[in-house]
């Protein structure tokens, strides 16, 4: 059972949208972490396949990853990597997302490996409902040059 019908009724729409890739190889996991933010107005693009990832991220250029980082073949802590490897124009915020990777030191590991956050799976959705929204505030504040 998630707790999304919770996290709708304080949702608040995004006054600038992001672009969200969400990667994680369970697809009821993808699908409802795309419906939970796209409800509140984001641009949601998702994968499965943790070998598409960067093709992804190449292709669509998102403002954000919200990666799984126990995945089979190709795991989170890998492709966080990898995308810092990357010669973008602008690197992506990633956000790990983990069922398994949940305490403090945790979080020391995955911001090492070059996550900017770390939000645990079976969490509050407004966690992380509450990070996307301070950094869709923070794209809108540079978009307008204030």
């Amino acid at each position: 059972m998630t707790k999304l019908p919770q996290a709708q009724s304080k949702l608040v729409r995004a006054t600038h949208p992001l672009s969200i890739l969400v990667v994680d190889d369970e697809p009821d996991m993808v699908h409802t972490l795309a419906a939970l933010l796209g409800d509140a107005g984001h641009v949601v693009h998702i994968c499965t396949n943790p070998a598409f990832v960067i093709d992804a991220i190449r292709r669509v250029n998102p403002d954000v990853c919200v990666l799984d980082i126990v995945m089979p073949r190709k795991g989170g802590f890998s492709i966080a990597r990898a995308v810092w490897a990357l010669p973008l124009r602008k690197r992506p915020v990633l956000i790990a997302h983990s069922g398994v990777f949940t305490t403090s030191k945790d979080e020391v590991v995955a911001k090492s490996a070059g996550f900017d956050h770390l939000v645990r799976k079976g969490a509050d959705p407004m966690e992380l409902l509450t990070i996307v929204s301070r950094l869709a505030e923070q794209a809108s504040i540079h978009s307008r040059g204030i």
